[in-house]
């Protein structure tokens, strides 16, 4: 999603009228309506932008610019160019100051579900046409052409970057890539099996290539797939709707012993299961990125380890938002990372509905939506 800056001095302070896609309930399309937002908290910042908790404002993949910041807010200002970020960084908690790794804060382990802003537990949203408030979603809510956000959820980036592809990097993208860079860490002449090649496989894929793995195998029960993930960097092709062995087996069978390394972007707990078994038993390393439902669980014998196989996952790739973010952007302007090919579909922001069929119908990779599309009253 892409914005352009707006006249923050007339409206910060202020409660803003603007539009939002809004959900009210389950599987049913998002209301297109007015609503208000409340100016920022002491340690938040609203922005431009470009659980189930109804009604709620969604939207977790977007980049804007800051229209206002709350009195304690001291490293942004109206103007910055930011990436909301729903993997929470707030630099203060214990976590976040052990010094370790690990990418998880406590303001996301607490609030990230919540719905509401963590400084007194309320909305910044409202409907213009009662007054009701409606949730935030994930920290973020960029279904919005302006959304609050705790300033622990806000990456402040180059002011030269391009809103309308950086904005991919708030989740899919920076999962994918940082996956491969960051959780397995690809090295050099390595096979790598991907499964699943929708945006976050495909990002597998190019951060694998670009960390130089000598074969990348993706695996995908649509053949439509396969061309576009030749274009991200994929070798070798496996359409599991066309073969009757077990993939485990096949690859096996493919790599002469097992990949290096593989990644599950699917959620499916068989698939799971196929990925890590098609590691190579002494040292190769298998990754879980999609989503599992909750009430499913995956099953294996122990005695898969012992030679030294590893078995993780990890939230956005491992990057930590605020601080890592902005380097991602950095190489994104460089070349490095192609964002373009990414991008399936531009519409107004008025076509939300619309976006999210081509999303779910599998006919779309990412689609950007310009917010100042849509008129405010």
């Amino acid at each position: 999603m892409a914005f352009t800056m707006s006249d923050q001095a007339s409206t910060a302070g202020k409660v803003i009228t603007c539009k939002a896609a809004i959900a009210y309930e389950l599987n049913s399309p998002l209301s297109f309506e007015d609503i208000h937002v409340a100016p920022p908290g002491p340690t938040e910042v609203r922005i431009q932008d470009r659980n189930l908790l109804f009604p709620r404002i969604l939207g977790h993949e977007g980049a804007g610019i800051v229209e206002s910041v709350g009195s304690a807010i001291t490293d942004l200002k109206p103007g910055d160019k930011v990436i909301p970020v729903w993997q929470a960084e707030c630099q203060k908690c214990p976590r976040c100051r052990s010094g370790r790794s690990s990418n998880i804060c406590d303001v996301f382990l607490e609030h990230f579900e919540s719905g509401v802003m963590r400084s007194d537990r309320t909305s910044r949203f409202s409907r213009v046409a009662d007054g009701k408030p409606i949730f935030h979603f994930c920290c973020t809510s960029v279904f919005s052409q302006y959304t609050v956000l705790d300033e622990a959820c806000v990456a402040k980036i180059n002011s030269s970057a391009d809103l309308s592809k950086v904005c991919l990097l708030g989740c899919g993208v920076s999962t994918g890539i940082g996956s491969a860079w960051n959780i397995a860490k690809v090295t050099p002449n390595s096979s790598v099996a991907v499964f699943g090649l929708g945006t976050i496989g495909l990002a597998v894929v190019e951060g694998a290539k670009i960390a130089g793995a000598s074969r990348i195998i993706g695996i995908d029960r649509l053949e439509s797939k396969f061309e576009k993930g030749k274009d991200f960097g994929l070798t070798d092709t496996l359409n599991t709707s066309t073969i009757e062995k077990p993939i485990e087996a096949h690859i096996y069978e493919m790599t002469k012993g097992g990949v290096d390394f593989s990644f599950d972007c699917t959620g499916n707990p068989d698939i799971i299961s196929a990925a890590m078994q098609c590691c190579r038993p002494d040292g190769g390393v298998a990754v879980i990125i999609g989503l599992v439902d909750s009430r499913k669980l995956v099953s294996f014998h122990p005695s898969s380890l012992l030679l030294g196989k590893s078995w993780t996952s990890g939230l956005f790739g491992g990057f930590k938002a605020r601080t890592q973010l902005p380097g991602l952007v950095e190489k994104c302007m460089d070349g490095v990372i192609n964002l373009d090919h990414y991008v399936t579909h531009t519409m107004p922001f008025s076509d939300i509905n619309k976006a999210i069929q081509l999303l779910d119908a599998g006919e779309c990779l990412r689609c950007i939506m310009d917010l100042t599309t849509a008129s405010v009253p």
